[in-house]
């Protein structure tokens, strides 16, 4: 593994290679208007132990519910300028991290790239084509990414806002596990795997002696340390194996194997850090409404994205509550300090 790093008046940018990567083009990035700087309080402390690591994929689809979700965390955190953002990117192209500088000139960030040969040869074909993306399996192998000194980190897609202070989902105690999330015992836990995982005897006691629950992969505290330590990555990679090369035993991306390596072995949270599902299903995206109770974060998980269904302006209810962290120039709706 090699580094690179790009310096800048901003900002020091560490892109980490993970072999041989080939250039590609640059994409087109569009111009995001610049968000108001958030600075800390008195009562904020600076030093190492102070940060939060938040971590996300960053895609030209999805740039724009990225810069959304960056503001959001700012605008609503107690202690902003102790966030420190770590970016993975499959393509080495330096319009991205320019985006983000100009859009949060303020912000503490590094992007790492991403080697998708890396996962290419595991991933097979899943419901719906933007699951089987490369970049949508780079959070198995964050323990790889990110630097040694790192020893947890918040892993947070996005398609999300978060209305509430991050601290309060860092600052969990996860009780030695690797991850935590929010749990949800109530859905069906057998419809995440094909009735070959079930028939199989053998696959089927993968879940003996637990309790496994369904957990949403786009929210996780991980403790990178601990995942690092004892395997994780390669255990994932496992389940991947099996699917690709003996036979299909699920059919939604990279979400299952995580369920195989840690059903019912993860530090439930709050649900109030993830009310996902508002994008809809996989196949038609049609509107969700907001479940009953106290709301942290808001996850447009499912096909539908607000910023497109704002655009062909037919929104869903919910949809307008991610509007006003809409930093794309042609939005009317900006967060107004």
């Amino acid at each position: 593994m090699t580094f690179r790093s790009f310096t800048s008046s901003h900002a020091l940018r560490e892109a980490i290679r993970f072999g041989d990567i080939i250039r590609l083009p640059s994409c087109k990035v569009p111009p995001f208007r610049e968000a108001p700087a958030f600075r800390n309080g008195r009562e904020c402390g600076s030093n190492e132990k102070d940060r939060i690591n938040v971590a996300m994929t960053l895609d030209i689809n999805y740039l724009r519910g990225t810069m959304a979700a960056i503001l959001s965390m700012l605008r609503h955190s107690s202690c902003p300028e102790n966030l420190h953002f770590h970016f993975l990117t499959a393509h080495d192209d330096q319009e991205l991290s320019a985006a983000i500088e100009s859009t949060f000139p303020y912000l503490h960030f590094k992007i790492y790239l991403f080697d998708s040969n890396r996962v290419g040869d595991k991933i097979s074909k899943s419901i719906r084509q933007a699951l089987d993306q490369p970049l949508n399996y780079a959070r198995i192998y964050l323990a790889d990414a990110l630097l040694n000194d790192i020893g947890r980190v918040i892993y947070l897609d996005s398609d999300l806002i978060v209305v509430d202070d991050i601290t309060k989902l860092w600052n969990v105690d996860m009780e030695e596990k690797v991850v935590a999330a929010p749990e949800y015992c109530h859905a069906n836990f057998t419809t995440y795997f094909t009735d070959e995982f079930w028939n199989d005897p053998s696959l089927s006691k993968t879940f003996e002696g637990k309790k496994p629950c369904y957990f949403n992969t786009g929210v996780m505290v991980m403790d990178i340390e601990k995942w690092r330590r004892e395997g994780y990555t390669e255990k994932v990679e496992g389940w991947m194996r099996v699917q690709k090369q003996e036979k299909r035993i699920y059919h939604l991306g990279s979400l299952p194997p995580f369920l195989l390596v840690l059903g019912g072995n993860i530090k439930g949270v709050d649900h109030r850090w993830n009310q996902h599902g508002l994008g809809g299903d996989n196949f038609e995206g049609k509107c969700r409404s907001l479940h009953p109770g106290p709301i942290s974060l808001l996850h447009w998980s499912g096909k539908g994205k607000p910023w497109l269904r704002l655009d062909s302006r037919k929104p869903c209810s919910v949809d307008h509550l991610w509007a006003p962290y809409d930093l794309y120039p042609s939005s009317k709706h900006f967060f107004d300090e």
